[in-house]
């Protein structure tokens, strides 16, 4: 060979050699991800050590650690009100307390999933660390599940608790003796209990004191708890190791298995099914939200919650206001030419808005809305009132609390031609009317016409309703019903049939807005939908209970229907073919809802019941259940494919 050759050669096997590691992505990519989480190599001092009087815990493992949300999920017990300081140093992990450890005193310092190896964040799971600062380690336990109360899912990471004081006071007054928090599934475990009789809470403890705040969701126990241990003799399968073994002889010995069963001893600590009942209380805090005044011709005052009553609303005189805001500038160490005056205010134009406004409330009192009527009182952008009202206190008493309100119209940023055409567009504006009508109009529903402005008048003889018989449209039987105060929306009643077609004929000026303007003549066509376009369900109670009701619901566990138990059967007509679920609740205050639970009171929520299995609806098809609510226990009855879907309370 000659040297060029072998110079050749040689260049071309550095070019390989490069290639093959630049090509990394060709090659192993290093190896399987670790999924062995980190190993404890040596505690400081010995995990259940007794006589404890350091303040600090030092623990070795394996490898290099990190810690993984700390305050989500390194619990102590009993809680302290200053948590202890936990730290991850390279192979280490220190827990340093910061405030006094009680005596004779078994604590509990629970990990969760915080340690994790550092490259692969692999959690060490179910490591729990126990020491006494007395003669003995407290080894008690109880075991149980939470589950929302109103749809039966189980309630994960929320904080379960007991408490020795069994008074009534001791959940608002005092952090709990011992504490835990629930798994992914509910599922919770309170280790190293001592003798005694507890109560059992769970709590989502926002302010994070391990105690009751008013507005916090929670659970209770109705009885006091006792915790207890014995040893019970069970059956035990020892399994062979069948690895190596031909089929012949694995199947007989898989046939022998009797053969591998042997009784053993074992230690049970109880109670270990304990089940709580998570709600949130219908105890809302009520405050104003704001006003809106969106358009100058009405503002809108939000509040938080439904209100019992409406408040007490006045308007502002601009002598009032004045008044007002000299008060608020200590004026008596001011000149009096140096006290500011809006010139608005003592504008001679000036008109009492109330004189001029039309008042809309909704059914609970939360979103007010007044219209202005009068051309003066619109052009005013800042409108003043007084309002009285009620505001939840810390302990969610409703107390009295008055407030200067300001609705303040603001122009959009917009040229002044883009305004003047703006403007121009509302003062041509036609009155547009909206419907509910389709072609596919549901037989249970009920036309409906809708106005973005309150109705001042209505001549009934513009508006027709025609039957398509054959090829002709007759005329029927209508009555208007207005389903507000202000007639924004109007019920049109007529005996309609299925599967037929019908015209709905506005002539022009038929509605006439509170501000002149009328509707532009127009026709909605609607067919309702026919019979064998449905499904029906009729629902037998297995165990009767004249205080149940039962709700239909969609795959996302959503309510679609409700309706009372009927002795003879709760029949669900006009139901569209699809999939449903089944749930119940017995109603105990005969209120027609589903009622949560009450601290003060002492009342769990009303109990809930789902239907097993899913029910599929076919249509022009009658179906028949019979709900057996007590025929498999409360907690298992939600169908899996409902777990989790609805996240509400």
């Amino acid at each position: 060979m000659s040297i060029r050759s072998i110079i050749l050669y040689i260049f071309a096997i550095i070019v390989l050699a490069c290639s093959a590691c630049a090509n990394r992505g060709s090659g192993p990519q290093g190896g399987p991800r670790d999924t062995i989480p980190p190993a404890i190599v040596k505690e400081n001092p010995l995990n259940g050590t007794l006589h404890f009087a350091a303040k600090r815990i030092e623990i070795q493992f394996n490898e290099y650690i990190q810690l993984d949300d700390i305050q989500k999920n390194v619990l102590i017990s009993p809680p302290q009100q200053t948590p202890p300081e936990v730290k991850a140093i390279g192979k280490t992990l220190s827990v340093a307390f910061q405030e006094e450890l009680l005596d004779s005193t078994t604590y509990t310092i629970d990990f969760g999933a915080a340690i994790c190896d550092y490259n692969e964040k692999t959690p060490l799971l179910d490591y729990v660390f126990s020491f006494s600062t007395g003669d003995v380690i407290d080894s008690l336990a109880i075991s149980g599940r939470v589950y929302n109360a109103q749809n039966l899912n189980p309630m994960p990471d929320v904080l379960i608790g007991i408490h020795g004081n069994l008074s009534d006071t001791a959940l608002n007054t005092m952090p709990f003796a011992r504490i835990t928090r629930a798994d992914a599934e509910g599922n919770f475990t309170i280790h190293n209990i001592r003798g005694g009789s507890y109560r059992l809470y769970a709590l989502n403890d926002i302010s994070r004191d391990y105690m009751y705040q008013p507005g916090e969701a929670l659970a209770f126990g109705d009885s006091v708890i006792t915790p207890y241990w014995e040893r019970r003799e069970v059956q035990d399968t020892i399994w062979r190791d069948t690895l190596g073994i031909d089929r012949e002889t694995r199947d007989t010995l898989f046939t022998q298995q009797i053969d591998t069963i042997q009784t053993v001893t074992r230690t049970f600590f109880l109670p270990d099914s304990l089940v709580l009942w998570y709600f949130e209380e219908d105890k809302q805090r009520h405050y104003f939200k704001g006003v809106y005044r969106e358009e100058q011709h009405a503002f809108t005052l939000m509040f938080a919650t439904a209100q019992d009553s409406m408040p007490i609303i006045r308007s502002l005189s601009p002598q009032e206001r004045s008044m007002m805001d000299r008060d608020t500038m200590a004026i008596d160490s001011l000149p009096t030419d140096s006290v500011p005056v809006d010139s608005l205010m003592m504008d001679t134009a000036w008109v009492d808005w109330m004189d001029y406004a039309l008042l809309q409330t909704n059914a609970t009192y939360d979103t007010i809305t007044y219209w202005l009527t009068d051309s003066l009182a619109i052009a005013q952008d800042s409108i003043y009132l007084e309002m009285t009202y009620l505001i939840s206190d810390s302990l969610y008493n409703l107390v009295p609390q008055t407030d200067t309100i300001l609705a303040v119209y603001r122009r959009p940023r917009m040229s002044e031609k883009a305004w003047e055409s703006q403007q121009r567009q509302k003062r041509e504006r036609k009155l547009e009317l909206k419907t509910n009508t389709s072609s596919k109009f549901e037989i249970y529903d009920t036309i409906r016409l809708y106005s973005p402005f309150p109705i001042d008048s209505v001549r009934a003889e513009k508006i027709r309703l025609t039957h398509k018989v054959d090829t002709i449209y007759q005329s029927m039987k209508i009555q208007l019903q207005p389903h507000d105060s202000l007639r924004q929306t109007m019920l049109l009643i007529a005996s309609l049939e299925p599967a037929e077609s019908y015209r709905l004929t506005i002539d022009s000026a038929a509605f006439v807005d509170i501000y002149g303007k009328c509707n532009d003549s127009t026709d909605y066509s609607l067919k309702l939908k026919s019979l064998d376009e449905y499904s029906s369900l009729l629902v037998k109670m297995a165990h009767y209970d004249s205080r149940a009701r039962i709700q239909v619901l969609n795959e996302k566990d959503e309510v679609v229907r409700e309706l009372p138990a009927l002795e003879e059967g709760t029949k669900f007509e006009y139901l569209t073919p699809t999939t449903y679920y089944l749930r119940l609740y017995i109603d105990y205050n005969g209120d027609k809802q589903w009622t949560t639970g009450d601290w003060l009171k002492k009342r769990q929520p009303e109990p809930v019941y789902y239907f097993p299995s899913k029910l599929k609806l076919r249509a022009n098809w009658d179906f028949e259940e019979n709900f057996d609510h007590l025929a498999i226990p409360q907690v298992d009855s939600k169908p899996k494919a409902l777990l989790g879907k609805s996240k509400k309370k």
